[in-house]
């Protein structure tokens, strides 16, 4: 005996929404994508405010906020406040990344870059919150949430590169720049994961713990601010040498010009960031615009790697300058 067939109005509709979907990045795409990105910053930002505020077990289980309860209690004060609030985001970031898979479903084979750029959010965001219980029922352990922001950081280039790689056509990608214009930011994005690495083992020695009664890592903080300056300021010197690279051929490729630029001015409101909050105590709020820009600085190196590489041209000679080959946007 044969299945029932699907009924024509529910095909109908299906087809209707297929026919609806974008088959090539439009209006539609770019706003979701935006949104998405920024979602994944704004998360940063609240999950910063729930250890800076040291709500970080304001719902002290988890998936639930507690036993009885799956939102926040008015007994719980502020703090269960802070914490179901970020929860709650978490539902945002992954509804607004499944609406940018959606949209670049219909062209998974002719974008296979968005498709999987936009794929790899969604798994992140359900990673995110399984990483996020495991940090509550661990009591906030340090290298637990050290990892959970480290994922969070990766998430915000992946979305990121989605917004670099959509204003672009698809296919084969050549390398725009010299050699060593390339070897040089990619030794500046090593070093900047280095920075990111010890700015939370400093984090996770430091006073900011989420919950008074949360452990530390033990380490000495007062070292590891040392520590990680180190690398911050290399970072400073090498992208003084990418913006030489990128100066010389600022008309050729502008955006390659424009992100060194904004990769410098974002480390350059880090560093004094970090100088004042070192030399003020570590205030909260300086510590979570500290937090922030390490996302939005590993954006922008994102941003500054794709572009020295551009879609190539249909047909070129083989005695073509590599700058010759490739469409400069």
């Amino acid at each position: 005996m044969s299945a029932p067939s699907p009924s024509p109005a529910r095909v109908s509709l299906f087809g209707r929404f297929w026919a609806w979907l974008p088959d090539h990045v439009d209006r539609r795409v770019r706003v979701a994508a935006w949104l998405s990105f920024l979602a994944e910053v704004l998360i940063i930002g609240t999950g910063g405010a729930v250890r800076l505020t040291g709500s970080g077990l304001g719902c002290p289980t988890w998936p639930t906020c507690t036993a009885e309860s799956i939102v926040n209690t008015p007994e719980m004060g502020i703090h269960g406040f802070i914490e179901f609030g970020n929860r709650t985001l978490t539902g945002l970031v992954g509804i607004l990344a499944i609406i940018v898979l959606v949209f670049v479903l219909k062209m998974r084979r002719e974008r296979r870059d968005l498709f999987v750029l936009a794929l790899v959010v969604v798994l992140g965001v359900v990673a995110q919150a399984l990483v996020g219980g495991i940090t509550v029922l661990t009591g906030l352990n340090p290298f637990i949430v050290g990892f959970h922001y480290v994922a969070s950081v990766i998430l915000v280039a992946v979305c990121a590169a989605f917004l670099v790689l959509m204003r672009t056509p698809g296919g084969p990608r050549a390398r725009a720049v010299t050699r060593a214009h390339a070897l040089w930011a990619h030794v500046a994005t090593a070093v900047l994961a280095l920075t990111i690495f010890f700015g939370i083992l400093t984090t996770g020695a430091g006073p900011h713990s989420g919950d008074e009664d949360a452990i530390r890592s033990g380490f000495d903080a007062e070292l590891l601010e040392h520590i990680h300056a180190w690398p911050s300021y290399a970072l400073f010197a090498l992208t003084l040498v990418l913006l030489g690279f990128a100066y010389r051929r600022r008309q050729e490729l502008p955006r390659v010009f424009g992100w060194t630029l904004t990769v410098l001015g974002v480390e350059i409101i880090q560093i004094a960031v970090g100088l004042f909050q070192a030399r003020n105590g570590l205030p909260p709020i300086a510590v979570g615009i500290h937090m922030v820009l390490a996302s939005l600085l590993a954006a922008a190196m994102t941003a500054l790697i794709l572009n020295l590489k551009q879609p190539r041209v249909a047909e070129f000679t083989p005695s073509d300058p590599v700058g010759a080959q490739a469409i400069h946007s």
